[in-house]
């Protein structure tokens, strides 16, 4: 079997997009809440997974966000988050990377809409399956909401970035 070496630049470049989502997601730990609702938040480091998604390899970008989601949960001390993080943010990250092979980066703020509503999904099946009960599922709508505002907005970010990056080129 060949193994296929990355270049050290491109390594140095993902790390530090992975560098970058750890610190805002860090950033958004210390702030208080937007909104004063459990589990809602901005999701400041999705920033990250959404640039990476349109601009990456898909490797390259659940690479970014296997990282990001591991070492945010070290980073935090909190065990339990990363089993939210991760069924939310597979089921995320799977949906984006589906859209991106049938739309372009213009597409990227509905994206992370639609990126977003399956995070919640996503974490919503794994509180059915921790709390061992249906009755989260009732939750669901109002975490759907906010996913819709938190993805236009980290959708909208990831999308002006990838914008000035693009002009400077």
């Amino acid at each position: 079997m060949q193994q296929r070496k990355m270049p050290p630049r491109r390594l140095a470049e993902l790390s530090v997009l992975t560098a970058v989502s750890l610190i805002m997601f860090i950033i958004e730990m210390q702030l208080p809440p937007v909104v004063p609702v459990p589990g809602v938040k901005l999701g400041l480091a999705n920033i990250i997974t959404v640039y990476a998604v349109y601009c990456c390899e898909p490797y390259e970008a659940v690479m970014v966000f296997a990282a990001r989601v591991l070492l945010g949960s070290l980073f935090s001390g909190n065990v339990t988050a990363l089993i939210f993080s991760i069924s939310g943010g597979v089921l995320c990250l799977l949906g984006m990377l589906l859209l991106r092979r049938f739309t372009d980066a213009d597409m990227m703020i509905p994206a992370s809409v639609i990126g977003a509503v399956l995070h919640n999904v996503g974490q919503t099946a794994a509180a059915v399956f921790v709390m061992n009960t249906t009755a989260v599922i009732t939750y669901l709508p109002y975490l759907m909401f906010s996913g819709c505002v938190a993805g236009a907005f980290t959708g909208t970010c990831a999308y002006l970035t990838v914008k000035r990056i693009k002009r400077k080129q």
